[in-house]
């Protein structure tokens, strides 16, 4: 029986294999299987800061590391905000280490591919003076307290073996205080004020480029200096300890992504697979179009994502692909109740339809991150950040988890998130990531929610959508109450390949639901969010989905 059962429902699927169904799914042809092909769209993204990550095999051999002012914690101690250092023009909390590096890091890839991630992100790894390093002195480094280049070359071995890629974070729109780099521009600027210049300043080229002053700093014109800023520098966000690059000198862009030995293209020589730019949003439009450019010409199929929290509409093709921080909003105002069902339904089509499904697949969708509170303290009540969960992982997009969140780990603002690892918690009894696996195998063994289109379904209290390819066995219908009380609603599907009477099967329950001539009636608990899809035959050999592919 079993025999002449498994025959059935090969044949149906060989069926669904027979070619396009409709006129419709053949304007889709190839569409999905070239998104398949793709290893940025709707990938699993794990974040790592290196320094919090895995506890050194060695720590005392590297103590001479962390000279004073620098502190280095205990791994079980947690990150509180310091006081600011005038003279270092920082906080005191950024000069306190706890040792974890890119070595202790590779030692703990199980725990990542295990989880399921598919691409490995590292906040910045290169040379410079806080456990942070925003701060870049220099981009071509590898600060010594995580390793070495060639140590990041063998992390991206050793991720390529495991069928994952590896993201670098890199840090372009500002330097740090004391990059060598500015300081040979500041010193020269300083002296052209007390008019101890050995020659005249020469005039700027029209293009815009440098000119090497006097003394022979090539660096002069990396940086802006004048009365106009508060601190005599432009800074970032007026952080003194952060002057911003002049993005637009031919010589910057040359260092960081025009030239063949630049730091954007060397990196991806060496095995890296892609750059998330920090605050992408202040460089604008052009130069991260022609780093984009310059990444994809050296590596064909290579990521870049910006740090963007603008609406992400017309920030494509400068990269190809954001952080989405509309959508993580959205998200987190609906799960809280700050957003009703409907407002965010809306909130979310306008987005998908003006920012397009092709660049929102290869967006990464955070619910916290390094710069945000922890999950679990944004949304203390588990059943909100599980419905939360959910979405992150349905909606078009590439999920981004950060380390230690799929522990259930909290923290609140700078520094509280960016504790230690808490591997104690690494248990098959902890809820939290007992639950994060759930979801990660859901991903993964739905093809829609990798590289599918969406569409909204027509609901008013109940939040809903479909992701659906050219098959019908594809569809996923998600159906989420964000509510405290039990919904009961009538929803309206637009998928017309869903077979009347038929059931659709909640993944997270085995719980069936019957469709109704394109229509769902339900009734959701409170913060209950149901993943549906179609149930093909239920047995017999008999599938109403025999011609319809």
């Amino acid at each position: 029986m079993k025999t002449l059962l498994l025959a059935a429902l090969t044949a149906i699927a060989t069926q669904a294999h027979a070619g396009p169904a409709n006129k419709y799914d053949a304007e889709l042809k190839g569409r999905f299987e070239a998104r398949e092909k793709d290893w940025r769209n709707g990938a699993i993204v794990y974040q790592v800061l290196p320094d919090r990550f895995a506890p050194p095999a060695n720590l005392d051999a590297k103590r001479h590391l962390y000279p004073a002012p620098k502190i280095l914690r205990r791994w079980d101690e947690t990150p509180k905000r310091g006081q600011y250092l005038p003279e270092a023009k920082l906080w005191s909390h950024e000069i306190e280490f706890w040792g974890g590096d890119l070595q202790s890091l590779t030692a703990r890839l199980d725990h990542v591919q295990q989880l399921g991630a598919d691409v490995l992100y590292l906040n910045p790894i290169h040379l410079a003076y806080t456990n942070h390093k925003y701060d870049a002195f220099d981009y071509a480094a590898v600060s010594p307290e995580f390793g070495t280049r060639a140590d990041v070359k063998a992390l991206a071995q050793n991720l390529h073996a495991r069928g994952m890629k590896l993201v670098l974070d890199g840090v372009f729109n500002h330097m740090g205080r004391n990059a060598p780099r500015f300081k040979d521009a500041e010193a020269k600027h300083l002296a052209e004020r007390v008019g101890r210049r050995a020659a005249p300043r020469p005039a700027r080229t029209p293009s815009g480029g440098g000119r090497k002053a006097a003394g022979g700093s090539d660096y002069r014109d990396w940086f802006y200096f004048g009365p106009q800023y508060q601190s005599g520098t432009r800074i970032w966000w007026l952080a003194e300890n952060l002057p911003e690059l002049n993005l637009e000198l031919p010589a910057v862009q040359d260092h960081v992504f025009r030239a063949k030995d630049s730091v954007v293209r060397s990196y991806l020589r060496e095995g890296v697979d892609g750059w998330r730019l920090d605050v992408a949003v202040d460089m604008g439009f052009e130069f991260l179009h022609g780093l984009t450019q310059a990444a994809h010409a050296e590596k064909p199929g290579s990521l870049v994502v910006g740090e963007i929290a603008n609406y992400p509409k017309e920030w494509f093709p400068a990269v190809d692909g954001v952080m989405n921080f509309t959508l993580r909003e959205i998200l987190l105002r609906l799960a809280d109740g700050r957003l009703s069902p409907a407002l965010a339904q809306r909130m979310v089509d306008r987005m998908v339809a003006e920012s397009g499904v092709d660049n929102l697949l290869k967006s990464w969708l955070m619910l916290d991150n390094h710069d945000t509170p922890r999950l679990a303290t944004a949304l203390p009540d588990p059943a909100q950040r599980r419905l939360a969960q959910l979405l992150q992982f349905t909606l078009p997009g590439a999920p981004n988890l950060y380390y230690g969140s799929e522990l259930g780990m909290s923290g609140g603002d700078d520094p509280e998130m960016r504790a230690p690892m808490r591997w104690d918690q690494v248990r098959d009894d902890n809820p939290d990531y007992v639950w994060t696996k759930k979801l990660i195998a859901l991903r993964k063994a739905q093809r829609s929610l990798r590289v599918g289109d969406y569409r909204p379904v027509t609901a008013e209290r109940l939040f809903a959508f479909e992701r659906h390819t050219d098959r019908a066995r594809d569809t996923v219908i998600v159906v989420a109450n964000p509510a405290k009380e039990a919904v009961t609603e009538t929803v309206m599907l637009g998928n017309s390949k869903l077979m009347n009477i038929w059931m659709l099967v909640d993944q997270l329950t085995g719980q069936k639901t019957q469709i109704s001539t394109g229509l769902l009636h339900l009734t959701l608990a409170p913060h209950e969010v149901r993943v549906l899809v179609p149930e093909l035959s239920p047995g017999g050999g008999y599938s109403a989905y025999k011609r319809v592919k």
